[in-house]
């Protein structure tokens, strides 16, 4: 059998009203994170007990929460009222107006401009302010080069591998055709020298990868067909 339908009205014994309030604030409070969790939410909670006695969550702060909550009463009374709505608006662009005027200004005093009128002290907050923009600059230019120059190593290294590669199918083609040449021909009438000339392969030193083996794109390999001797 189900439970009952329970009435919402006030507890008459202290006890049990005591334990309820306990109970049910933690389902509460653990509602509202979940809420704050699940849904991004910035979420404030403040309850206060039948002795005074007050408790509260924040997902952020409370103090940020209630700011947020003033500031938005605020303004959603002032959009009520049509004549607040216009100074509403008016004082955000004087707000607006003072801010892009104040970056100008900044920007001048950065480029060396309009120094007039400014301290010791702001000319060295400005410097330091300087020095670290540039600081940051230098880092990322180094930063970039770098990625750069492992980028071109990279590519070189697999270049380099290509060439080494094309150089042994090019020593095997070399083999090869030495080998279709005594079959067709035989050794007789070959001289050593019409042997030597018959592929020419420039050499390579394929244990050897010193920057001017990295930096060479090209390996020049000739091929020449020697007359057979009759």
């Amino acid at each position: 059998m189900g439970r009952g339908k329970i009435v919402i009205r006030r507890i008459d014994n202290s006890a049990s009203r005591q334990v309820t309030f306990s109970k049910r604030r933690k389902g509460l409070i653990k509602k509202a994170e979940e809420l704050a969790i699940l849904c991004d939410a910035e979420v404030g909670l403040v309850i206060f007990s039948s002795t005074g006695k007050i408790y509260e969550f924040a997902n952020t702060s409370m103090k940020s929460v209630m700011e947020r909550y003033t500031k938005s009463n605020v303004e959603h009374q002032q959009l009520l009222n049509p004549i607040s709505e216009v100074k509403f608006w008016q004082r955000e662009a004087t707000i607006l107006r003072q801010q892009v005027q104040n970056l100008q200004e900044h920007h001048r005093q950065i480029m060396g401009k309009e120094l007039y009128g400014l301290n010791v002290n702001d000319l060295q907050s400005l410097e330091n302010q300087l020095e670290t923009s540039l600081l940051v600059i230098r880092m990322k230019k180094e930063q970039m080069l770098t990625d750069e120059i492992q980028v071109l190593a990279q590519k070189g290294n697999r270049i380099h591998q290509e060439n080494i590669e094309l150089y042994m199918k090019a020593n095997l083609i070399t083999q090869e055709n030495m080998e279709l040449y005594k079959k067709a021909y035989g050794t007789r009438g070959i001289s050593p020298s019409a042997s030597r000339n018959a592929f020419i392969v420039n050499s390579y030193n394929l244990n050897t990868t010193t920057a001017a083996d990295q930096n060479s794109n090209i390996i020049p390999i000739h091929l020449q067909l020697s007359q057979p001797s009759l």
